[in-house]
């Protein structure tokens, strides 16, 4: 069914017998429905209301994350569950499980306990799988931390859910992981391992390096040797301890307020989550799944979407490098025979545009998974059978993804329809109400997937999550500002962060930053800096100043100096709703 009249900057999204436009971020439920049961992808669309409710004749799952990847090692013991190219590692589900215990056991060893949180920060590495699940096995909180947070970053993440032990590299790239978090914490230097008195962190207890040897820091094989028979069956005695509802990850979203939140995941949002969109991908029938992974684990999109798939479907994962490499997941896609690639729209830019890319035997592949940002309809028509997922790390992540049987026009102008067992609604963002059919208004969100809370902050949960559970996507212009964020190569980004650390410079007066049209990236970051007056200041100054102190996908593409800012019919600062996006 075609629908004649979607303007170009449109985005469908179609629950089973419904259909939602997205018109700049702003939502609307078109077309009358009754029935939305989602076994299989929908025919007609037919709401009655700007409600959709995803009915399944598929039950929950009620298992944590240990005993969702038990089940799987029982089922697949010689099947490969990671492969790690670069670093040569591989490893079976029953080799995987072996060194989930001896994490988990040797965890316990150190002195963390259930309820304690472990910060993960580095790229994807063996080590951050292993402990996703280790962790999960000890009942301890695994906080994922980006590995391209800065100083004043990652000490605000660690500190806020109060993160008892660190993992991390030595270092990755410019990214010098250990001397950040000396310079954080002075006293590691002096500190025997596991006893770390911390002034800016005193939560922190443990840091645990993977390769190199440091001063005050347990190095990875201590883990692996430090569990006993004891901690081993203190590990087999928690597991009927540990609830299917208890929090078992923190990820953390950047805020409008400009300080990142944690939202606070349970091993029933994200073993379901897992559960249900592999069944919309038919991991649970395909004969053997290679998920080729180049997305980042620290987000939802690998850490669910690949990590989880694997303990809950059986699935193997691939990871090309442990950075963004375009040319290595070419590579990894002919060499494994990988049948599956997810990316955001940037990563398939690149990798359809590499010049060599005919050379590469693709045969193998059989479709992708397309998130993160807005995906141009464009590019998933260019691709092998690829379609979209939408959602947000607070729903753990997806809401709405297609089917592999639905045509063209739904997998590249739409991100599919609802997942089992959720609802969806839109309404009036002053009343509350649910809008007529064809009215845009916000897309809220209840179920399974919604998260517990954001760590430490009643109020900022309380913003954006009703009494009855229902979420708040803040997916609405108002005033022209669409809840202040840019989406940049699938990096969720809000201006406030990064105008509040610009105005810590000595020569700025007021900063505001925004969104660039970008071919590749989406969207590219400007800042309009005002500077104190008789000052003078230059666009690499503004430039060095955030690159040690911020990650460096928040720092500007563009900086312009600027007399004044344009205002609102209000007098805000910012562009009027009707303006068009900015191109550079």
């Amino acid at each position: 069914m075609r629908h004649q009249n979607v303007m170009k900057n449109q985005v469908l999204i179609r629950c089973h017998h419904a259909v939602i436009i997205i018109l700049r971020n702003s939502f609307c439920l078109l077309f009358p429905c009754s029935g939305i049961h989602v076994d299989s992808p929908p025919i007609m669309p037919t709401l009655i209301t700007s409600y959709a409710h995803g009915t399944s004749s598929t039950s929950l799952c009620h298992t944590t994350v240990a005993e969702t990847l038990q089940r799987t090692v029982e089922r697949f013991p010689d099947r490969e569950a990671v492969a790690f190219l670069k670093d040569g590692i591989r490893k079976t589900f029953a080799q995987f499980q072996e060194d989930v215990d001896q994490a988990a056991a040797g965890l316990l060893a150190l002195g963390l306990k259930r309820g304690d949180r472990l910060g993960m920060w580095g790229p994807n590495l063996y080590e951050w799988v292993l402990f996703q699940f280790a962790t999960a096995r000890a009942g301890i909180i695994l906080v994922s931390v980006n590995p391209a947070y800065r100083l004043k970053e990652v000490e605000f993440a660690l500190k806020k859910v109060g993160c008892k032990a660190v993992v991390c590299p030595t270092q990755f790239a410019t990214q010098k992981y250990c001397d950040m978090l000396r310079e954080i914490c002075p006293e590691i230097e002096s500190s025997t391992p596991g006893a770390i008195k911390s002034a800016r962190l005193p939560d922190l207890r443990t840091v645990i390096v993977l390769d190199s040897r440091q001063p005050g820091m347990f190095h990875m094989e201590d883990v692996m040797q430090a569990g006993g028979s004891q901690h081993k069956q203190e590990i087999q005695d928690l597991q009927k301890k540990l609830s299917f509802d208890d929090p078992i990850n923190i990820q953390f979203t950047s805020g409008t307020t400009g300080a990142p939140k944690g939202a606070t995941l349970t091993h029933h949002n994200i073993v379901n989550n897992a559960y249900f969109i592999g069944r919309r991908m038919g991991y649970n029938w395909k004969p053997h799944t290679r998920i080729c992974l180049p997305v980042p684990l620290y987000h939802c999109f690998g850490s669910v979407g690949g990590g989880m798939c694997m303990a809950v479907h059986g699935t193997s994962l691939v990871f090309p490098s442990p950075g963004y490499n375009p040319k290595a997941n070419i590579a990894a896609l002919e060499s494994e025979r990988c049948t599956v690639i997810y990316g955001t729209p940037t990563m398939y830019v690149d990798m359809v545009n590499l010049p060599d890319l005919d050379k590469y035997d693709l045969s193998s592949v059989e479709s992708g998974i397309m998130a993160g940002s807005p995906c141009p309809p464009e590019l998933v028509r260019r691709l092998f059978p690829t379609w979209i997922g939408y959602g947000t790390t607070e729903n753990s992540p997806v809401t709405f993804c297609a089917s592999p049987l639905d045509n063209m026009e739904r997998k590249s102008e739409t991100v599919g329809y609802i997942v089992d067992h959720l609802e969806a609604k839109v309404v009036d963002p002053v009343t509350g109400e649910i809008v007529p059919l064809g009215m845009i208004g916000e897309i809220m969100i209840r179920g399974f997937c919604v998260m517990l809370e954001y760590w430490g902050d009643d109020a900022k949960t309380a913003e954006c999550m009703t009494k009855d559970r229902w979420y708040k996507t803040g997916y609405l212009r108002i005033e022209g500002r669409i809840k202040d964020m840019i989406i940049r190569g699938g990096e969720n980004i809000y201006p406030a962060e990064i105008e509040q650390f610009l105005h810590t410079h000595p020569k700025v007066i007021e900063a505001q930053v925004v969104g660039v049209t970008d071919e590749r990236m989406g969207e590219e970051i400007c800042a309009c800096i005002k500077l104190t007056d008789g000052q003078d200041c230059t666009e690499e100054e503004i430039k060095d100043f955030c690159k040690n102190n911020i990650a460096h996908f928040k720092i500007p593409r563009y900086v312009l100096f600027v007399t004044s800012y344009p205002l609102t019919v209000t007098g805000k600062k910012g562009a009027t709703q009707e303006d068009p996006p900015l191109n550079l």
